[in-house]
């Protein structure tokens, strides 16, 4: 008597493994998808938090800018970022800095924000890059291409 298992029980194993695979790999994409708008939705929010507190900063000390007391910029960088820049910031220990920290400029990667001009920026997610305008004389920071995703970034 042999103690072993039989060649259709393999293959039921194999058939029961494949359709627990077929179900979990399409879940597992969406979850990361689901957790870089996650964090883009984090730092929109931080963003216009930094953009807030500026803005009542300047009032305060009576610091009216061009437009009002909105700022004028959201860092020092011109116009297009390139890959290492610093968004949100202008340098450490300034008092204008949108973020505490800043957010690296890197291209071509989910997850990741650039600069694309003056006041504009893109945050790329499932290999799309959704853009947002700094609107200097209101101080509203929103995505522009009217995607569901950018809804899902802003709210």
């Amino acid at each position: 008597m042999k103690n072993a298992f039989t060649m259709i029980e393999l293959v039921f194993v194999i058939v029961i493994l494949g359709i627990l695979a077929a179900v979990a790999i399409p879940r597992l994409a969406v979850t990361r998808d689901d957790a870089m708008i996650a964090r883009g939705k984090a730092q929109v929010a931080a963003i216009r938090s930094g953009i807030a507190m500026q803005r009542s900063r300047n009032m305060l000390q009576g610091n009216a800018q061009a437009n009002g007391f909105s700022p004028s910029n959201l860092d020092a960088i011109a116009a297009e970022s390139n890959d290492g820049d610093n968004l949100f910031f202008t340098a450490a220990g300034n008092a204008a800095n949108i973020l505490e920290y800043p957010i690296i400029s890197t291209a071509g990667s989910d997850g990741q924000w650039v600069k694309t001009g003056v006041n504009a920026y893109a945050f790329r997610v499932m290999g799309v890059a959704h853009p947002f305008a700094y609107n200097n004389a209101t101080g509203a920071f929103t995505c522009t291409d009217g995607t569901d995703i950018c809804t899902q970034l802003t709210q």
